[in-house]
């Protein structure tokens, strides 16, 4: 590491549970954020600032007004711009010394197999229940671990899962084929502050993950009521007879 990268993260390298060693690890990582709306805002922010080597970008919308109550990445100059241009243009100038790989379009199951892959850590930032089960799927096929939030209205939810350890259940473990009557935040509103929390959860989380340090939240469902400002945990087990990850630990 050069010196103007040791002062960059000091603050982080100060930490006994990170280090140089874990700054290093870092800087090798690879993480690939789905979605760069509220909760992919602050994932990539704190990411590119922790100084994680390569992160890739997958969105296909473009930048709207009713987006920048709470999708902090973006600003009124980027209304009408591709979410990941504007993004891109963000995180350049917070850390210039990261990678940058832009997934513009929508991506398909080979797509997204690829995409998968070619990463360390995945944190599904998406906002409807096809993408999460999809990204949830390639991330078992793949081997790698995955950081899921959500977060609508005044509630939130956070959870690792990690198929590299036996005893992990998967996202379908959890929420299995999900409801027809899910709802979006646009149809049923969401406050700003709740997704920044829970995406930067998120990305303490992939930091743990990348850098070696703490304990993951594997095995464990982070409830946070943001109305009385509490939080809730719950045990997740894995089920042996999941149709994603059963085969997988057979």
């Amino acid at each position: 590491m050069s010196d103007q990268e040791l002062l960059r993260y000091s603050r982080q390298v100060l930490l006994a549970q990170i280090d140089i060693d874990g700054q290093l690890r870092l800087k090798q990582g690879r993480a690939l954020i789905i979605g760069l709306g509220g909760l992919g805002s602050p994932v990539a922010l704190y990411l590119a600032a922790a100084g994680v080597g390569e992160l890739h970008l997958a969105d296909f919308d473009t930048v709207d007004l009713t987006n920048l109550q709470r999708q902090i990445i973006h600003d009124t100059a980027s209304l009408g711009l591709s979410k990941v241009d504007s993004a891109l243009a963000r995180l350049q100038a917070i850390n210039p010394d990261i990678s940058l790989v832009a997934h513009r379009q929508a991506l398909d199951e080979d797509s997204l197999a690829a995409a998968v892959a070619a990463v360390d850590v995945v944190l599904d930032c998406s906002d409807n229940f096809a993408t999460r089960e999809a990204v949830n799927a390639a991330c078992v096929a793949a081997n790698r671990p995955l950081v899921s939030g959500a977060a609508i209205r005044l509630e939130g939810q956070l959870s690792v899962f990690d198929p590299r350890r036996p005893d992990s259940p998967c996202y379908h473990c959890l929420y299995g084929h999900g409801s027809d009557a899910e709802l979006t935040c646009s149809e049923a509103g969401v406050v700003g502050p709740l997704v920044g929390l829970v995406g930067s959860l998120q990305a303490l989380e992939a930091l743990k993950l990348l850098a070696g340090f703490g304990e993951p939240l594997v095995g464990r469902l982070l409830l946070v009521d943001a109305l009385s400002t509490r939080f809730r945990e719950l045990r997740v087990k894995r089920d042996p007879g999941c149709t994603v990850c059963g085969q997988r630990h057979a």
